[in-house]
This record gives C-alpha cells, structure tokens and sequence, in this order.
C-alpha cells in the first residue's frame, strides 16, 4: 500500500531528512509518496513545522555536522509538542533519538541501539564527509566499520584481538580521512598478513554489512505501517 501524494484534512504528511546513508532511489521503494529533504540543519524543522500543512510524521536520517549548526534537541522537541511523530536512526537521527527516546521520538536501528546503550558515545562514530552534490561519501563512518569487524570475528574471518587493533586504529584516524582501506594499511605489519587480508575481502565483500543503510530502510518501514495503520495525531497548535 502506498502513502497517499494528496494532502487532506487526515492524510499523513511525511518528510525525511536523508543524505549518504541511503540513495534517495531505494528510499522511495521503502516509503512511496513521502518528501526526501537532504540532510537536515538547524532550522529546518523549524520551516516545515511553519508550513500550512506541516508534516505529521518527520524523519531524520541524515544531518550536517561541521558545515552548519547541527539540528537541536529542542527544535525536534518543539514538533514532537505539537504531535509530529519523529523517528530518528543512522546517523544524526540515531544520536538525537538517544538522546530524545525518553521524551518519545522513536529510534531504529543497530546505531541507535548502540548510542542507547552507551556502546558508542562520540559523534565521530557517525560522521562523515560527503559529496552534497552526488551524496558520494568521501570517507566511512566509523560506526559501519565497526559493525562490519563484528560480523568478521563472527564469522571467524578474523581473530578478536586483531579485530580489536584494526577498530583502534580506525578510530585513531582524523574522521574526514577515516576509509577502511586506510585503517588496513595502517595496521600492516601489526598484525599476521592472512588475518589482515582476510578482513580486507570480507570488508570489500557485498557480506560485509552497511549499518547505516539498513537502518535507513527501516526507519522508512517503520515510518510507511505507521502513517498506513495508525490516524495521524492532531496539531495542537494554538493549544493552550
């Protein structure tokens, strides 16, 4: 069942913020008939809850972090008090619905498990620099490769205490210039070759998981049962 295009009196209104962590293609496959902005700033919340139809369900995914101000707790907040459904997962979305679970936004996803949790705690984990024009990553969060290492040592592809080196020296790279291939090449010579080259065709490999996508995508599902099953909340505007 698709989202309705056609905004009425009680149609959900669905926007998500979406950057690098998932083409815009394949995000439409997941959630028809929603508006994909590109990763969200302070202020933009803001401007579509100033909308005369202002979305009832907003998403965030992706957002900017060194460019601009990044997006506020408050911001997200002030929607949520007006009854907008917020979901978060991934990158920005995952870190803001950690830290804005408890006051209801909804977070999905393997990150935001682990932002939850404590597991992770540093905005490097997430950040990345990116193409604006093509959503081209430049470089990888560290968060995928380290979900990726996991299911190595998972499947025995690597030792854990050679896991452990490759994911320390990972993180010992300056973020913009974080790739898996350069942590690979940092730790020749650290670790035994056949260990090192095991994990490098595993990371290459369609296998080797993609965190943030995947969380992407069902935060997209998430959202599409939502706004199909369940009425949109009413805007509270003006409310005392």
């Amino acid at each position: 069942m698709s989202i309705p295009t056609t905004v009425g009196v009680n149609a959900p209104r669905l926007s998500v913020f979406l950057g690098p962590s998932l083409p815009v293609e394949q995000a439409r496959e997941h959630l028809p008939g929603a508006e994909f902005l590109p990763p969200v700033e302070r202020g933009d919340i803001d401007a579509l809850m100033a909308r005369a139809d202002p979305p009832t369900h907003i998403g965030i995914v992706d957002g900017k972090f060194l460019q601009s101000f990044s997006i506020s707790p408050k911001e997200i907040l002030k929607a949520m008090d007006r009854g907008v459904r917020m979901y978060g997962s991934s990158s920005m979305g995952a870190l803001r619905a950690a830290e804005l679970d408890v006051f209801g936004m909804t977070g999905i996803g393997t990150v935001y498990d682990m932002y939850a949790s404590g597991e992770i705690e540093d905005d490097d984990e997430v950040a990345i620099t990116f193409d604006s024009e093509v959503m081209r990553l430049i470089c990888e969060p560290m968060v995928n490769i380290r979900v990726a290492t996991a299911e190595a040592v998972r499947r025995e592809i690597v030792e854990p205490k050679y896991a452990d080196l490759f994911l320390e020296t990972a993180k010992a790279l300056y973020f913009p210039q974080r790739t898996r291939a350069a942590a690979l090449h940092e730790v020749k010579g650290r670790m035994p070759e056949e260990q090192r080259m095991a994990l490098a065709s595993f990371l290459r490999s369609p296998e080797a998981p993609d965190a943030k996508g995947e969380d992407a995508a069902r935060l997209l599902d998430v959202m599409r049962r939502a706004a199909e099953d369940v009425p949109p909340p009413a805007d509270s505007r003006g409310a005392a």
